[in-house]
């Protein structure tokens, strides 16, 4: 009886594992089917693969500039990235080595930054912007960027180093003579390349697929990142939503992201793991 029994949950379980895999995988299915069909192809969405067209895709492609989009978004997200880890992981090292009031407030101060989205700050950042004279062009939401990015990975860096870097190697490169920025850079840094990376891929991810602070700040059409450059694709009440066409941008969107993602996936899971152990 209890065999049955058994055996009838771990059924159960497994069909109730298959539909809600096959719930989340529908809109994936949708969105790769109709991108494989002609812009007029407008049938039932439901009715997958019916067709294999590359129109759609070199419509996008066009209409929306890809590669000047692409150079965009590459240079937004890899100078913010950039930044972002340097500025971190140079917070994050006394605040994990140093054990006092002090490391523990600005370890705290960093954190309250994950409780204020930059989004309702956003008025008075844009007026401080305009009184410093710095001009809104396309690199201008990379200060954005930074800034919004720099409490989470603090954070990550912070824990990381508490608990996966050995105090006893820094101590030995300081009897050898090696000066704070020398321990940090050769010996540290290195060691923190898990969670560099995991910071890399949060941060990167949300960053390249920022529309928000893009919108607000990059007003030239040759300036703006992919995000902003499929708006074109939305339609109006004149001009109806080409849903084809805007599903094969999205997947154009997500390519870079995923050929990175795979690239940086043995060490994504384990650093954003161990990083975040200790706080």
């Amino acid at each position: 009886m209890t065999d049955s029994v058994s055996r009838t949950r771990s059924v159960f379980t497994h069909v109730l594992i298959i539909l809600i895999a096959f719930v989340n995988l529908a809109p994936l299915l949708i969105v790769v089917s109709s991108s494989l069909r002609s812009p007029g192809n407008m049938t039932n969405p439901l009715d997958w693969f019916n067709e294999f067209s590359m129109t759609s895709f070199r419509s996008a492609f066009e209409r929306m500039h890809f590669p000047t989009a692409l150079l965009n978004s590459v240079i937004l997200t890899g100078v913010s990235v950039v930044f972002v880890v340097l500025l971190a992981a140079m917070a994050a090292y006394p605040m994990a080595r140093i054990r006092s009031k002090t490391s523990k407030f600005l370890y705290l101060f960093f954190l309250s930054g994950l409780v204020v989205p930059g989004q309702m700050v956003l008025i008075p950042i844009i007026q401080m912007i305009k009184d410093l004279g710095i001009p809104m062009n396309q690199y201008t939401p990379i200060l954005m960027f930074i800034t919004c990015s720099l409490p989470f990975s603090t954070f990550l860096y912070t824990g990381f180093i508490r608990s996966s870097v050995p105090e006893e190697m820094e101590e030995a490169a300081h009897l050898d003579g090696a000066g704070l920025f020398r321990r940090f850079w050769i010996i540290v840094f290195p060691l923190i390349l898990p969670v560099t990376v995991s910071v890399v891929i949060t941060q990167g991810v949300w960053i390249w697929n920022d529309y928000f602070f893009n919108m607000v700040f990059i007003t030239k059409a040759s300036e703006s990142p992919i995000p902003v450059a499929m708006l074109g694709f939305l339609g109006d009440q004149q001009n109806p939503a080409q849903w084809n066409v805007l599903f094969a941008a999205c997947i154009l969107c997500v390519l870079p992201l995923l050929a990175a993602f795979l690239f940086l996936q043995k060490y994504f899971i384990g650093g954003l793991t161990v990083g975040s152990v200790k706080g």
